[in-house]
């Protein structure tokens, strides 16, 4: 389990392939502390630490991660969002996010606010889908990317996500552009009252 608040960027050092799983190798400031088998978000999507040697770390997605995230799109050089899992005993600083990503999104607009920046976001959309959850509502929660942000003028397939200056020196977003594809999670609790509702 994650909280959507970003540690810092680790970056991509090598890629490989192998059958129709990816291996990312990456490096940051925490390698040392991680261990075998921890958890660790990238971009929002939880994969688990399979290698460490020589101040890196290596994780495994697999198709169905592939598919559904833009970790495909990683090359060297990448400079990608992460958080280890959350501590039971700290705050809750964003909102309960489990690190599985539900589709990608494109950026469609990113207006500079002096200072701030504001980014609309479109997905596909899909009704019955929408039913059970996977959609946004104003003042809601969704993570992009891994951060954890609040939704703003919700539509059915698309959203926009206020930016601090903080926000968007210390993730990537300050690497979004138009047509960038992005990760979303949409809010967990959500996702269960729509299926409680749906069972009545």
């Amino acid at each position: 389990m994650f909280s959507g608040i970003v540690e810092e960027f680790a970056t991509v050092v090598a890629v490989e392939k192998e059958q129709e799983n990816m291996h990312f190798t990456l490096t940051c400031s925490f390698v040392n502390e991680l261990k075998i088998d921890q958890s660790v978000a990238h971009n929002g999507v939880c994969l688990t630490v399979v290698k460490i040697k020589d101040n890196t770390y290596t994780v495994t997605a697999m198709k169905e991660t592939l598919l559904k995230s833009n970790l495909g799109e990683f090359k060297p050089g990448d400079k990608v969002n992460v958080e280890r899992s959350m501590m039971m005993n700290g705050r809750l600083d964003g909102h309960i996010v489990q690190g599985h990503v539900d589709q990608t999104a494109v950026c469609t607009e990113k207006i500079d606010q002096q200072g701030s920046y504001t980014y609309t976001f479109k997905y596909a959309y899909d009704r019955e889908m929408a039913k059970k959850g996977y959609l946004t509502v104003d003042k809601g929660s969704v993570t992009v990317n891994g951060v954890s942000l609040t939704v703003c003028n919700s539509q059915d397939d698309s959203f926009q996500v206020n930016i601090i200056p903080y926000t968007y020196e210390h993730t990537n977003f300050h690497m979004i552009e138009v047509g960038t594809k992005v990760n979303l999670e949409f809010d967990i609790i959500g996702k269960y009252a729509a299926r409680m509702l749906n069972m009545q």
